[in-house]
């Protein structure tokens, strides 16, 4: 791909993501997304592989059905209210089918099950766009039309907590484990979002954050296998000793900065008298822990010199294999 067409496709995201931000007219928002998804998709061929054909061609069928049921559900909004303001989305029947078409845009349960089969597919750069900035546009327009039903969004909320962690069980593949991760989290800052959004914006910077450093460190090491940890200490030795507290972080444990988010959802859902939702969000978050701490395992206890392995590319390097003169 030469750099003038990627630097368009770059910037088509931008102006799509842009577009949507700005807009308060639901087809100038669906205008918006479409730019947004036509722009990535070339991005995620651009290794000529069988595996990113496949990821591409799930990717597409699934924004397209989500994008033909916002736009359905946009009309029959306009045909009800007069109007194509989004803020006016008030007939139950289309803000459900709003609703739920986001949610498979962004990948929340139980409309998740293209994203981890396309995280696989791609490269890790393509899979840090579509976790982080393809979501940035939905979630803008499921914040502004969520007063409506809180039902519908802790149902929504407490599914993708329980399908992100449990999908992430016997995971060995990094890019289907950090798919799983995204749909925990954004489950997460559904379920508070009728209740506080202020609050769904820090927890959802916060994912932003973490997610952007942690693809960052397997980026630099070269590690898409959860065997491939165990070797990463001999490649870089410091981000290696980071990369568990992102890792702890992004499960939520105290002091690190993932667990400040958590608690105060859960401390609002408690003031909102939802204390049996609060117990399930907590509960149901130990999936999501666990795969988390399985991660950290492989990086920190089988560093060298207690695992053979990790120290092998070091041992096989010319620079210590040549003889001295």
């Amino acid at each position: 791909m030469t750099p003038l067409i990627y630097s368009t496709l770059i910037i088509s995201l931008g102006i799509g993501t842009t577009l949507t931000f700005a807009s308060t007219h639901w087809y100038l928002a669906w205008m918006g997304i479409e730019i947004n998804t036509l722009a990535i998709i070339p991005l995620m061929t651009q290794s000529h592989s069988p595996r990113a054909t496949e990821a591409t061609t799930k990717y597409f069928f699934a924004q397209a059905t989500a994008s033909a049921t916002l736009l359905f559900a946009a009309t029959s909004n306009a045909f009800f209210t007069g109007g194509w303001d989004i803020l006016q989305t008030n007939n139950p029947l289309t803000y459900t089918l709003m609703t739920l078409a986001l949610a498979m845009k962004i990948g929340l349960a139980p409309l998740h099950s293209w994203m981890p089969e396309v995280m696989q597919g791609l490269t890790l750069l393509t899979g840090l766009i579509l976790s982080t900035w393809q979501k940035l546009a939905p979630f803008c327009l499921i914040y502004q039309i969520q007063p409506h039903s809180p039902n519908l969004f802790m149902a929504l909320g407490l599914l993708s907590i329980v399908a992100g962690g449990w999908g992430g069980f016997n995971q060995v593949q990094l890019r289907k484990i950090l798919a799983y991760s995204s749909i925990a989290h954004l489950g997460w800052m559904v379920l508070i979002l009728s209740f506080s959004p202020p609050l769904t914006l820090v927890a959802f910077a916060t994912y932003l954050m973490m997610t952007f450093s942690l693809f960052y460190s397997f980026m630099m090491t070269k590690t898409t296998h959860i065997n491939s940890l165990s070797t990463s200490w001999a490649k870089i030795p410091t981000l290696t000793a980071l990369t568990p507290l992102i890792l702890l972080s992004l499960g939520g444990l105290p002091p690190l900065t993932g667990f400040l988010p958590k608690w105060m959802i859960l401390q609002e859902l408690t003031k909102q008298d939802l204390a049996l939702v609060a117990v399930l969000a907590a509960l149901f978050s130990l999936f999501s822990l666990y795969f988390y701490l399985r991660l950290s395992y492989a990086m920190t206890l089988t560093m060298p010199p207690n695992n053979p392995a990790g120290a092998l590319p070091w041992r096989l390097s010319p620079t210590h294999n040549t003889l001295p003169p």
